[in-house]
């Protein structure tokens, strides 16, 4: 996996939603993820890089569940060839995340969604701030 792949994705999510400060990245241990370009962009952003410890699978045990759903029920919902072309493909997984975080509860905190968690994870850090 190329690091601009890693470093664009980090980019627009950050575009997307500026960071709160200390902002926690966690990742595997891979290449593009220790690299200069991807260690200066969560820098720029006074983000803090975490990884999993060498051979500690388990240290990514959420991300590597996500992944692992997406792998097993994004195709049972279709018909083989799974994906028409790239574009199907970018939809479809655009679709499921949209689905993991918006409508899929979890057992993990509460059988609520990650986003309404998320929600009131920002108002509680909101209002414990000091102003």
């Amino acid at each position: 996996m190329p690091a601009e792949l890693v470093t664009t994705a980090l980019q627009r999510a950050l575009f997307s939603q500026p960071p709160t400060p200390e902002l926690l990245v966690h990742s595997d241990r891979g290449g593009q993820y220790c690299g200069k370009a991807c260690r200066a962009l969560l820098h720029q952003h006074n983000a803090v890089r975490s990884q999993s410890r060498r051979g500690e699978c388990y240290d990514n045990a959420q991300a590597e569940s996500l992944w692992s759903r997406l792998k097993t029920e994004v195709p049972e919902l279709r018909e083989w060839p799974v994906f028409a072309d790239l574009s199907d493909a970018q939809a479809s997984v655009a679709d499921y995340f949209d689905y993991y975080n918006y409508d899929r509860l979890h057992s993990s905190i509460g059988y609520q969604t990650p986003y309404h968690t998320h929600q009131q994870l920002l108002q509680t850090t909101t209002l414990n701030c000091p102003a």
